[in-house]
């Protein structure tokens, strides 16, 4: 599981930055189906940061998580709003400074000309202090290539680089 990992993972050193800013971060999954939650708590410490992962694989979950039915019918499960609203449930459900979500096409099927096998949004939640007009989140598409099991783990790991490229941008 460490094929696509950088000399510190990535997951080492966004715990050291949560660590060292005193922030948390939840993350809800549904293209990596727990992953980037068991990337987090791959890192002794991790309970310092870390407070939970929601795997969202079907529709019915990502409702239960507080996405829309608006955005699952008409934008589709693999989509910005959906990767947004993912991010942003997460993040207020548990309070966290951050929330990230993961929703794309591991393959080897179900992709199509739009959004080819290895297609994934990812979003990224910050909670700014109230009244500070400091809350956002963005989101980003990637593909990816390879078997199932490399493109989840590009997108895992894409996901944790996306979130601490946010934190770093705010220092």
């Amino acid at each position: 599981m460490r094929e696509y990992a950088d000399d510190p993972p990535v997951e080492e050193r966004i715990g050291d930055a949560l660590r060292e800013a005193g922030e948390t971060i939840a993350t809800t999954e549904s293209c990596t189906g727990g992953l980037v939650g068991s990337l987090l708590t791959d890192v002794p410490g991790s309970s310092d940061y870390y407070d939970r992962t929601y795997v969202t694989y079907t529709y019915d979950a990502k409702l239960d998580t507080g996405v829309s039915r608006e955005a699952l019918d008409a934008h589709g499960a693999v989509s910005e709003p959906v990767a947004r609203e993912m991010a942003r449930a997460v993040r207020d459900a548990a309070g966290t400074t951050w929330g990230v979500s993961t929703t794309g096409i591991a393959g080897p099927t179900g992709g199509s000309e739009a959004k080819p096998v290895g297609t994934v949004y990812v979003g990224v939640a910050h909670a700014g202090a109230w009244g500070t007009d400091d809350t956002y989140t963005t989101v980003e598409r990637y593909t990816f290539d390879g078997d199932r099991q490399e493109i989840k783990e590009q997108i895992a790991r894409r996901a944790l680089d996306d979130a601490l490229a946010a934190m770093e941008a705010r220092e």
